[in-house]
């Protein structure tokens, strides 16, 4: 049979990358109009930099609001207050400096501005696709980490009382504009760029594994992971490095064509996100402890060879997959094993009766049927 399949394109209007922050922000700002702009920024960056500061002063009169006190998760009281903010400033541009939990915050925020939502009730109505109203206040997203969640038209937000991260989706969502400035990233803790680094790799790894993958997103996911595999390397050998930086932002960028053009991820994002909000686990780490493992366990049932593209991009024809991963991500220094990041095997059956419930776990690439089955992939992680 013919190979069929469909690839729809998002309505992100451009990608900025190598120039500095400031001067592009104020020109994508200009471009767009925009005369009362909305700041969400790591709190981090703006204490401890002065790179708010440029950009702020880059934009001059047109900056009507600073919000900075995201936490990690993106809990849904704190996009409702940044929403609170937005919506008192008159907002007409978001623009977000910081890692995925502000850049998510604030794809959350354009969907609550929309739709009118000022309580954490009202947000079960932008849940999973169902929000009415398209958001009008649009984004320009300028990331220091390599998570990537600026070019996905998905937010995942924590809702509080469950403790579940939530999914908020709208194709109008993902930002306008990215810019990619690699100098940015050197105030980016190591432990965190590399960690998020490898969590572009999960999006590279499980796009290119998966049974729903198309060659659209195979040369995209394949030539992002040689990228970041190869920069992460040279960034953790040399940190001041900006090619290398700049080199592991566009991996980042490529990683995500298969979740942009509808190729589903498998269990290492499903398990992932249990662990990030049940449990606190920074995203990048879920990604360290869990790709090796859910690749070993899906290796049986490889029978498209999907794994052998994986290590050859890798740079390793032949090798084991799941092998090389585990490697690879010690060698950065990331925690290898679920008890390195305080979870015990007590956990286990809360985890693995979570994880069944996410979007991706019943989309793996080796069938997993049951709870039980992610207890297998959890031992393997232990």
């Amino acid at each position: 049979m013919t190979q069929q399949g469909r690839v729809v394109f998002s309505a992100m209007e451009e990608v900025v990358f190598g120039r500095p922050a400031a001067e592009a922000v104020a020109a994508l700002a200009e471009k767009a109009g925009a005369e009362r702009i909305f700041l969400m920024v790591s709190g981090t960056l703006q204490r401890e930099t002065d790179a708010i500061a440029r950009i702020r002063a880059a934009l001059g009169n047109k900056v009507a609001a600073v919000f900075d006190r995201m936490p990690a998760h993106t809990p849904r009281e704190a996009v409702l207050a940044a929403t609170a903010m937005a919506r008192a400033a008159g907002a007409d541009l978001i623009v977000t400096v910081g890692g995925g939990s502000v850049t998510d915050a604030a794809k959350a925020v354009q969907l609550c501005l929309a739709n009118g939502t000022a309580t954490a009730e009202a947000m079960d109505a932008l849940r999973d696709g169902k929000a009415g109203a398209p958001p009008v206040v649009r984004q320009i997203a300028v990331p220091t980490t390599l998570s990537a969640g600026e070019f996905s038209a998905i937010a995942g937000v924590t809702n509080e009382a469950t403790r579940v991260k939530e999914m908020l989706r709208h194709p109008r969502i993902i930002p306008a504009a990215v810019v990619l400035d690699p100098a940015l990233t050197r105030h980016t803790p190591e432990w965190l760029f590399l960690s998020t680094g490898i969590r572009a790799v999960d999006h590279c790894v499980e796009g290119i594994c998966s049974a729903a993958a198309h060659p659209f997103a195979d040369a995209q996911a394949l030539r992002g992971l040689s990228l970041l595999v190869d920069g992460m390397r040279r960034v953790k050998a040399d940190p001041g490095d900006l090619d290398a930086r700049m080199d592991c932002q566009l991996g980042s960028w490529l990683s995500m064509a298969p979740l942009a053009t509808g190729v589903p991820m498998g269990a290492s994002h499903g398990i992932g996100y249990v662990l990030g909000a049940a449990f606190g686990v920074p995203h990048g780490h879920t990604s360290c402890i869990m790709l090796p493992a859910v690749m070993r366990w899906n290796a049986a049932a490889d029978a498209a060879g999907r794994q052998a593209l994986v290590a050859a991009a890798m740079g390793a024809p032949g090798a084991a997959a799941g092998d090389l991963l585990d490697s690879f991500i010690g060698g950065l220094g990331m925690p290898r094993s679920l008890a390195a990041v305080g979870i015990s095997r007590d956990a286990f059956p809360r985890i693995a009766e979570a994880a069944m419930a996410t979007p991706w776990v019943p989309r793996n690439p080796r069938p997993i049927a049951g709870p039980a089955q992610v207890m297998e992939i959890l031992a393997l992680a232990a």
